[in-house]
Order: C-alpha cells, then sequence, then structure tokens
C-alpha cells in the first residue's frame, strides 16, 4: 500500500513539473483542464449521480463552463475572490458539523458547488500560472499541500491519539495535522524569507494560513463522502484512491493563494 501511494505520487509529481515548467500556458491550461475533469467525474458521486452516463453530462458541463470563463478571463480575479469566500463557508461547514449536514444531502447545491469549486481551482491555476514567477509558485504550493499531508500521515502515524474530527474522519489525529504543518510551516515559510524576502512574521502568516486551509480542504472532502455515503471518490490512482483524494487539498488552497499573490 504505502509502496504504490509513494510510487503513485512521483509519478503525479514528474507530470505536474514536466507540465508546469515544458508546456505553454494554453497548453498547461488544457492539461490541467482534463486533470480536473477526473476530478469532477468523481464529485458526481457526492451529488447523487450514480451511472456512468450522468457522471459524463456532469463532467462535460463542467468542460462547456470552463471554455465560457476562458473566454472571459477579464472576470477571472472576480471570480477566484467568490470562491475564496465560497471556501470559507466550507470551513465553517466543518467547524459547525453535524450542524447544517443537511445541506451537503442537496444533490443539486452540491452538485453546483463542485462545478464552482473545480472551476475555481482550474482558473487558479491558470492565473497564477501566467504570473511572472506563477510556476514557482505552484511549486512551492504543491511542496506546501504534500509535506502537510505526508507529515500528518506519518507523524500521526507514530503519535496520533487524539483524533481531529472524529465523526468526519477518525484516522486523522491531532498529532499528526500539527506535524505534518510544523513541518510544511518550517520549509515553506523559510522558502518564502529566502526566496521572496518576505519577513519571518510575514512568511509565518501566510504558510500557517494556508496549511490550515489545506487540512480543511482535506476534511472537507470527508464530510462530503459522509453525507454523501461515497467510502471513496475513485480508485484510478494506486494508494492514493481517486483524483479528489490527492487533490481535496490542493484545490482548497488555490483560490486563496492566488487572490494574496495576484
Amino acid at each position: 500500500m504505502l509502496k504504490n501511494r509513494i510510487f503513485t505520487a512521483l509519478a503525479i509529481a514528474f507530470f505536474a513539473l514536466v507540465a508546469i515548467f515544458a508546456l505553454p500556458l494554453w497548453a498547461f491550461s488544457l492539461f490541467f483542464l482534463m486533470a480536473a475533469g477526473f476530478g469532477v467525474f468523481e464529485w458526481a458521486g457526492f451529488a447523487g449521480l450514480e451511472s456512468s452516463r450522468a457522471k459524463f453530462i456532469y463532467t462535460g458541463l463542467f468542460v462547456v463552463l470552463a471554455a465560457a470563463l476562458y473566454l472571459l478571463k477579464d472576470y477571472f480575479a472576480s471570480f477566484i475572490g467568490l470562491v475564496a469566500v465560497l471556501w470559507m463557508f466550507a470551513i465553517g461547514s466543518i467547524l459547525l458539523y453535524p450542524r447544517g449536514e443537511s445541506l451537503y444531502r442537496n444533490q443539486w447545491f452540491v452538485g453546483a458547488l463542485g462545478l464552482v469549486i473545480m472551476l475555481g481551482a482550474w482558473v487558479s491555476l491558470c492565473m497564477l500560472r501566467a504570473h511572472e514567477q506563477g510556476a514557482w509558485w505552484l511549486v512551492w504550493l504543491f511542496v506546501l499541500t504534500t509535506a502537510t499531508d505526508v507529515g500528518a500521515y506519518f507523524v500521526g502515524k507514530a503519535f496520533g491519539k487524539n483524533r481531529l474530527a472524529s465523526q468526519l474522519s477518525p484516522g486523522k489525529t491531532w498529532e499528526g495535522a500539527l506535524g505534518g504543518g510544523v513541518i510544511a510551516t518550517l520549509i515553506c515559510a523559510a522558502t518564502l524569507v529566502f526566496w521572496q524576502s518576505y519577513s519571518l512574521l510575514g512568511a509565518l502568516l501566510l504558510t500557517i494560513v494556508l496549511v490550515c486551509i489545506s487540512v480543511f480542504g482535506d476534511l472537507f472532502e470527508s464530510l462530503l463522502k459522509r453525507t454523501s455515503g461515497v467510502k471513496d471518490s475513485g480508485t484510478i490512482l494506486p494508494g492514493h484512491g481517486g483524483v479528489l483524494d490527492r487533490i481535496d487539498s490542493v484545490i482548497a488552497v488555490l483560490p486563496i493563494l492566488t487572490w494574496v499573490i495576484i
């Protein structure tokens, strides 16, 4: 299991880095649109769509909306701001859970939410990549979310005793979350100080906020699984499950980071 997880993570990292540094912006956008499409297909299960036909229609709607948004680039920043606010709502839902759980049992709401969140992640990717130092910011983001996730896994396995969110994800612990957060903060805050000349306080604040959002992104997928009765978002990635299981933290952090930088 762990071996498959490592090999899959390395393969994903390789293809992501090639796409970030080797592809022109249009090809980069298309590449990650296809990747996002797999995530949208899996999200359809959270919205109660069970047949492959319904899931493909839902994914097709996402592609159409993405194409329309791509033609309206002047509104990218406003849309990202909207999605960032939406993530604050999602985080509030986690903190208040199980209050408000019934909202996520509404298939129309979850379906619309999935389209907006996945579009927001894709638009953020495109906008961040177009930034002068966007490619390196994307690498920084992936290091942050990966360090948080991997650190939480190993620290939690070694020292975890107190459950982080027992009703949503019994396997996650406070020790793991704090351990992963500390590892990610040390790496990414130091990088901001030396690479972007951030003050130590500024680097710590930005990194810690994004680490927390990364953890909440993971928990939000757990919330959707819990309320929809879906055990795993997918099985396409050996050792990880579905695409959403790999990018749940990334899609939460992306719009916030892009909003801060752009």
